[in-house]
């Protein structure tokens, strides 16, 4: 049942993640084209659950503090 819970988890950061990184690109923003990709690369390197949401949770949260 956990890695049901990571895949799906997974795969909800990283459609979050593509989103940042088509408004990144588009609008020519760093900050989100960077965390898009962290994003949709991150849950490949983390297996627990709890470390997976609260990474997912800070990036995602990120691109509102750091405008660039």
């Amino acid at each position: 049942m956990e890695n049901t819970a990571v895949l799906m988890w997974g795969m909800f950061f990283g459609s979050i993640g593509l989103g940042f990184f088509m408004y990144g690109k588009k609008q020519h923003l760093i900050t989100p084209v960077f965390v898009g990709v962290a994003l949709m690369a991150f849950p490949y390197f983390i297996s627990n659950i709890v470390m997976l949401v609260v990474v997912g949770i800070a990036l995602t949260i990120l691109p509102y503090f750091i405008r660039r």
